[in-house]
Order: structure tokens, then C-alpha cells, then sequence
């Protein structure tokens, strides 16, 4: 990685941090906002976080091609300023039509930025640094949502709508700042082999890019895992997992904001020493593992709810699954982002990564239904023995897809160290030097896409 990359990158970490600092200001109070604050009723609240989720399905296959043709900075642009008027939208917002339309335009934002911002990650990173990078970008999205959120929490008085609307105002000018970050970086530019292929995509159909995706066997692997990966963890926090907390473990309403403190704190503090244990494994049984933890998880979770007369233990075990959803998501984050940069063709990056980001969206939209369901019905017993079948359901997806992975696509750290070390030999033998050789296979734009 060039020092260019590096200072470009660092510029997209930081913007992507205040981003998120912004995001943790609003996140954690929309529904209070939106049914107490400006009185709209649970029912407009509800829709005000659906109508967020919806917009984001419209979007994400669309943005994708866009990435690829116009590039990702332009609609980073794009989502910091809809985010922007989103959440000024939010502040002032009195009437259900208002807060909608606001909840549209920010769900909007929110959704583009994603997979805009990764790939800008993956065009300032190799395949050895992405795993870092990813992780980063993670650890530094939960800091600035957790301070952003314990900083938002001091500052609103839910009998004063002001309160509130100085935090939407925060928000919007993090969305200003970001962009206002992003217009000093300066991306690499492609090779001339890589500015054909792109010039070539951009004369492809959306449906010719999908085509392309989905006859991608690892890739739709890929997008299963994830889907139920999404829906066994995140999905969960603020449904079915909450109610069973609340209802069956019995912890208040407290004791529950520090559950999700634990899970907060352990990827702040393990992120960068889990990456370390992970970075150089295969991804394939490193997110296997976080299937098994994750089960380990939710049995905790359930054992919670089976000790009576014995507040204490309860506590601790549900305190201890949070924490153990923390430790499985820093073993992802530099595992599975970056897995899907560099399953992705050169010039579909931005269609891949929208793709995933569908997904992940779509199970954060089923996986609060269906926990919700259970939870409104008591089946308290079945929803835990289902998330333990999808944990493990996990480990089984990823074993089956590292038996289709490339080594340079499962250890990339290892293929190349051992491309090095041929190279070295190969020099000796020669008097050639190889390492030019191998840095431009590896920025080389991939000619075909690998479907058995």
C-alpha cells in the first residue's frame, strides 16, 4: 500500500467515525422522539423506523451499478447530503408526514453511504491490509455510536423538544463534515486496463451486473451466511432478545442498557486483539468460530431465563451473551467485508458490496419480525433453540464455503507470503526482480469471475 493510499484512507476512517458519532447522537431516541416528544403515537413511530429500513431495500440494488459507473465518491456526496437534510428534516418534523418524509430521506443517505464508503476502503487497501482496514472502520463506527449515544443521552430532556432537536442538528452537521472530509481525499486512479473494464460495465445492463453476481457461487454462499449471521445477531438486540431480557430473564430496563454497554465495550477494547489472532487464520473458520460462540451465546441466554431465586446469575449470563456477540463481531469485521472485496470483480466492487449490504439489510428487516412474533406469543422456549440452530447453521455455511474459496481469497496473508518467497527464489535463480511482478497481479483487473 502506497503512503497516497494510506493518507486517503485514514482521511475515510476519520470522516466514517464522525459519521457514526453523528448517527449515535439520534439512533438510540427516534422512537421516543417521534411517539412522545412530538406526540405522534407508537404506531407513527413504528412507522418512522420502518419506513428507514424500507427505503433502504428500494435503493441498494440501484446503488451498486452507480458505484461502479460514476464511482463512489460522487455518491457519498449524494447520501451525506440526503443524511444531512434527513436529519434536519427529523428536528423540526411536528406533523406523521413530516417525520416520514424525513425518515425516508435519511434512511436513504444512511443506506448509499455504506457500500460507497467500503469501497473506497477496498480501493485504498491491498489484500493483506483490508482485514485491518475493515476492522477499523468497525471499531471506530462503534465508538463513535457509543459515544455519540452516552453523550446524546445526557443531553436530552424528553419534556423538551429542543433538546432533541439540537441533536438532529448535531447529526446533520457530522453528514456535512464527512463530505467535507471525503472532498480532500484523493482515490487512486485505476490502470488503464482497469479504466477499460470499468468503461465496459458501464455499458452493461443493472441486470447483466447481477447476472454476473449471481452466478457467482461463493458469492451467494456468502450472501446466505451473511443473511444468517445478520438475522442471529444484530436482528435480535432491539426485538426478541430485549423482550426475553425483559420479561423472562427479568432484568430492568437499566440493568439492559449495561448488557449492551458490555457488548459495546468488548469490541472497543478486543477489536485490534482479536485481528491480530485472526488476521493471518482462514476467514472460512474464523466466522465458523463465531458461529460456535454465538451459540455459546444464546444457550447462556436461555440458561438466564431458568435460574430462579438467583437474580444475580441471570444478570451475569445475559450480561455475558452481549459480550460474547461481542467477541464474534470483531472476529467478522475483518473477515467478511473484506472477503467480499475480494471476491468482486475489479469493476463490479461496488455492485458486491451494495449486494452484501442488501442482505444485511433485509435480515435486520426480518430478523426484529420474527423474534418480535415470538416474543408477543411467549414462545420464548423455541425462539432461543432457533437462534442456537442458526448459530450453528453459521458454522456449517462457512465450512461448506471455504471448501470454494481460493487460498488467496481464504488466507490471503498466507498466499502471499508465499508468492514472496517464490519470488525471492526466482530472483536469486534469474537475477530478475519479481516484487513488481506481484504487485501488479494483485492490482490487475480479474477477468472472469470464479463460479464452481
Amino acid at each position: 500500500m502506497t503512503r497516497a493510499m494510506g493518507a486517503a484512507l485514514r482521511r475515510i476512517q476519520f470522516g466514517n467515525a464522525l459519521a457514526a458519532f453523528g448517527n449515535g447522537f439520534t439512533a438510540p431516541f427516534l422512537f421516543v422522539y417521534a411517539s412522545r416528544v412530538r406526540g405522534l403515537g407508537d404506531g407513527t413511530a413504528g412507522a418512522v423506523l420502518a419506513v428507514f429500513a424500507v427505503v433502504a431495500l428500494v435503493v441498494l440494488p440501484f446503488t451498486g451499478r452507480v458505484i461502479d459507473r460514476r464511482g463512489p465518491m460522487p455518491v457519498a456526496f449524494v447520501g451525506s447530503a440526503f443524511g444531512m437534510v434527513g436529519a434536519l428534516g427529523f428536528g423540526i418534523s411536528e406533523s406523521a408526514a413530516s417525520a416520514l418524509a424525513s425518515s425516508a430521506l435519511m434512511g436513504a443517505g444512511v443506506a448509499v453511504l455504506q457500500p460507497a464508503l467500503a469501497t473506497m476502503i477496498v480501493s485504498c487497501s491491498t489484500t493483506v491490509t483490508r482485514s485491518r482496514a475493515f476492522a477499523t472502520q468497525f471499531f471506530l463506527n462503534n465508538l463513535g455510536l457509543g459515544v455519540g449515544g452516552l453523550l446524546g443521552g445526557l443531553m436530552v430532556d424528553e419534556h423538551r423538544p429542543a433538546t432533541f432537536t439540537l441533536l438532529f442538528v448535531i447529526e446533520a452537521a457530522m453528514f456535512v463534515v464527512l463530505a467535507t472530509v471525503l472532498a480532500t481525499v484523493r482515490l487512486p486512479l485505476p490502470r488503464t486496463g482497469e479504466m477499460d473494464a470499468h468503461a465496459a460495465a458501464a455499458r452493461e445492463s443493472a441486470g447483466g451486473n447481477w447476472s454476473v453476481l449471481l452466478r457467482d457461487r461463493p458469492m451467494v454462499l456468502l450472501c446466505v451466511l451473511g443473511f444468517v449471521l445478520f438475522f442471529a445477531c444484530y436482528g435480535q438486540f432491539e426485538s426478541g432478545l430485549s423482550a426475553y431480557a425483559v420479561e423472562v430473564t427479568r432484568i430492568s430496563t437499566a440493568t439492559l442498557g449495561i448488557a449492551l454497554a458490555a457488548n459495546t465495550a468488548m469490541i472497543v477494547l478486543a477489536q485490534f486483539v482479536v485481528l491480530r489472532l485472526v488476521e493471518r487464520r482462514r476467514r472460512s473458520r474464523v466466522i465458523a468460530l463465531v458461529g460456535v460462540i454465538w451459540a455459546v451465546a444464546w444457550v447462556a441466554a436461555g440458561a438466564s431465563g431458568l435460574v430462579h431465586g438467583t437474580q444475580a446469575a441471570a444478570t451475569a449470563l445475559l450480561i455475558t451473551t452481549y459480550a460474547l456477540f461481542g467477541v464474534g463481531e470483531t472476529m467478522l469485521s475483518p473477515t467478511v467485508a473484506p472477503l467480499v472485496a475480494d471476491l468482486a470483480p475489479r469493476r463490479l466492487v461496488g455492485q458486491y458490496n451494495s449486494a452484501f449490504a442488501l442482505v444485511k439489510q433485509l435480515a435486520l428487516a426480518v430478523g426484529p419480525a420474527v423474534g418480535g412474533l415470538l416474543a408477543a406469543v411467549g414462545a420464548y422456549g423455541v425462539y432461543i433453540v432457533m437462534l442456537v440452530g442458526c448459530s450453528l447453521m453459521v458454522s456449517l455455511l462457512a465450512l461448506w464455503l471455504g471448501r470454494r474459496l481460493t487460498v488467496a481469497q481464504d488466507r490471503p496473508y498466507r498466499s502471499l507470503v508465499v508468492a514472496g518467497s517464490s519470488g525471492q527464489q526466482h530472483t536469486a535463480e534469474t537475477g530478475k526482480d519479481m516484487s513488481a511482478g506481484l504487485i501488479a497481479e494483485e492490482r490487475a483487473p480479474r477477468a472472469t469471475v470464479r463460479v464452481g
